[in-house]
């Protein structure tokens, strides 16, 4: 597919590093104008456009609702109609067993992991969905393996908040699935991104079956392919790139 074929206007929430910046560039490879999301850091995020070609950086904390409305406004206004949504946006806290999280650490992690994340997909329904007028659309939702293996001994609360973002996943693909909205997942696994604490990689790299630690273009690469119609008939499902683990 060339870069002349044009697949419309995509908004990558916490686009300015890891994944997020990994998929930014793929979508636009693929023919998306992108738009790439950031809290704080705007010369990431500047670096991040420059590699897309046709693309913005929009500032915005997408744990506050308001901002989020600004976010997708902003998108809409400067790109054109949103047709998908990448809700990436995470954060995880320093390792530690459960018995020694405290409040003030369980609340951001969840309002980070989860509750942002819902912010996001509820936005993007009530741009996307034909039911509120919109064109359809896509919904990607950049889960974790850590959902699935409860990641023991460094940080359950990353995993729960996770996990709530794989059922939102297969809960409102259900419920959108009529207006022409299809909600899909990825769960990465040991990705070589600066979310890990140092140390982290080294210990566990080669743990996968695979043999190695992935890359953060490899899930772009998976994260794309569900944003496009090469998934068509694919909804209310997280895929794992996760080297078999």
């Amino acid at each position: 597919m060339g870069m002349t074929d044009r697949r419309g206007v995509v908004l990558v929430t916490g686009g300015s590093r890891g994944i997020g910046a990994a998929t930014a560039v793929a979508l636009a490879a693929d023919g998306w104008d992108v738009a790439v999301n950031y809290r704080t850091r705007a010369d990431e995020a500047a670096r991040v456009v420059k590699a897309c070609g046709r693309a913005i950086a929009v500032q915005a904390d997408v744990v506050e609702a308001d901002q989020v409305e600004r976010l997708f406004d902003t998108v809409t206004a400067e790109l054109g109609p949103i047709g998908a949504v990448i809700n990436n946006a995470g954060v995880v806290s320093p390792g530690g067993r459960v018995a020694e999280y405290d409040a003030e650490r369980l609340d951001r992690v969840f309002r980070i992991n989860t509750i942002s994340a819902f912010l996001v997909a509820g936005a993007a329904v009530r741009r996307m969905s034909t039911a509120y007028g919109g064109n359809g659309g896509v919904l990607v939702n950049v889960s974790s393996r850590a959902a699935v293996l409860g990641s023991a001994g460094e940080y359950v609360d990353y995993a729960a908040s996770k996990a709530a973002v794989d059922a939102l996943t297969t809960g409102l693909a259900n419920e959108v699935a009529k207006e022409g909205i299809r909600v899909l997942g990825v769960r990465p696994g040991l990705i070589e991104t600066d979310i890990h604490e140092p140390g982290r990689l080294d210990r566990l790299g080669t743990t996968p079956p695979l043999g190695r630690p992935g890359r953060a273009e490899e899930v772009a690469e998976v994260i794309a392919f569900l944003a496009s119609d090469r998934s068509s008939y694919m909804t209310g499902t997280t895929v794992d790139v996760s080297g078999g683990r």
